[in-house]
């Protein structure tokens, strides 16, 4: 179409309340195939995918008998805990040690993370298999042969914003010996803990005993369903876990300050309760990244800031651009200050954005990128946090 030279276009992007809203409660689960169960066609490092909205559309699947059992369990778990919405990964392996190698992401992992990156709709990822790998104890060094893939998948969720991992205590690790694993881990992944949480003890439906995180992946997502449309306020913790009778080891309260301080959280026996899930601690031991809730929180803000202006990466930069950018941050912000996730007794008195020169010097800006600070603090934190959201190329 001939345009008249001098003529503008004007967009009117101003859509934040438009948006659909993030959501934190879908699962993916990552199980294994082992090579007697391969298509002809398949070769290590393949994968299949299902996505599903309750447990009979596994069990009606033709795949359903070739997953591990710890996976086929995990999806159980976690449709009877309230999760809605979850997708299974089936990774082809020849066999369980393949998951001990040093450089797992090197051919066997890496077509399943290239699909994990473009699945932007997971907020919960678990890996119940891992927990199977075999553990050694060395006085009290003790080192987890699941560690490699565990590194990967804690800096995949930093990597994609709004992602948490929920992780399992290795199969027969207790007391001490667990402690001595999750503080040493700690000291090796700094960057990386506030995305990941571990749980214990393992969980038995009568005389059958299975890893939590299935479990734990329901009732976060029942806890987020339950308080919509920001369910992620709400700390997952002192919630009942569903389809189970007790767990695996019983824990006496006294005992339970030892895990909590190590960034334990605990499945416990609580009277007229049943089975709960008790603590909603992180692993990591900044005071900002603390609490579950705190990190979900602005993992969300700056997923759903960057949805809301994923229109810019197209747009010439300049001032008005700028303006109507951090207006539609402020717009949402006030929006989850209302909802209760962010500190202040009024909405935009106690969080700045930030989209001007300053943010957007000329390199940046040459760069095809623009730059949103925002300053905020969340509930559960007497920290303010800085989420520096980066659009473009």
């Amino acid at each position: 179409m001939y345009m008249r030279p001098g003529i503008t276009i004007q967009h009117s992007r101003e859509r934040a309340d438009e948006m659909d809203v993030v959501r934190s409660d879908i699962a993916g689960f990552i199980g294994v195939i082992r090579s007697d169960f391969w298509p002809d066609s398949a070769s290590v490092g393949d994968f299949v995918e299902l996505p599903l909205e309750n447990f009979g559309d596994f069990e009606q699947s033709r795949f359903s008998k070739v997953f591990d059992p710890a996976s086929a369990r995990a999806v159980r778990s976690f449709f009877e805990n309230g999760g809605v919405r979850c997708h299974l990964f089936g990774v082809y392996l020849k066999s369980l040690k393949d998951l001990m190698a040093k450089d797992p992401l090197r051919g066997m992992f890496f077509a399943l993370m290239e699909r994990l990156r473009g699945q932007e709709d997971l907020g919960l990822l678990a890996m119940p298999i891992l927990a199977h790998l075999p553990h050694h104890v060395d006085g009290t060094s003790v080192t987890f042969s699941g560690e490699p893939i565990l590194e990967i998948l804690l800096h995949h969720c930093r990597m994609m914003n709004n992602r948490f991992l929920i992780i399992d205590a290795p199969k027969d690790l207790h007391d001490e010996e667990l402690v001595n694993w999750v503080e040493r881990f700690q000291t090796l992944h700094e960057q990386t803990l506030s995305y990941g949480a571990v749980y214990y003890p393992w969980l038995m439906s009568g005389e059958e005993s299975f890893a939590p995180s299935g479990a734990v992946a329901g009732v976060f997502a029942r806890t987020e369903i339950e308080s919509n449309p920001f369910g992620v306020r709400q700390p997952p913790a002192n919630q009942r876990v569903r389809g189970v009778t007790h767990p695996y080891v019983d824990i006496s309260w006294a005992d339970a300050d030892r895990f909590l301080g190590a960034h334990v959280n605990l499945l416990m026996v609580q009277p007229a309760q049943g089975v709960v899930v008790w603590g909603a601690r992180t692993m990591s031991k900044d005071p900002r990244w603390i609490h579950i809730n705190s990190r979900r929180i602005i993992s969300l803000v700056a997923e759903q800031l960057r949805r809301d202006n994923e229109w810019v990466i197209f747009e010439n930069q300049r001032p008005q651009l700028w303006e109507l950018v951090a207006r539609s941050a402020r717009t949402r912000l006030d929006a989850l200050c209302s909802a209760g996730l962010l500190t202040g007794e009024q909405a935009g008195l106690d969080y700045v954005v930030q989209c001007d020169s300053e943010t957007n010097p000329l390199a940046i800006r040459d760069a095809g990128q623009l730059h949103v600070k925002v300053t905020l603090r969340p509930i559960s934190t007497t920290e303010y946090i800085v989420v520096d959201l980066r659009l473009g190329t």
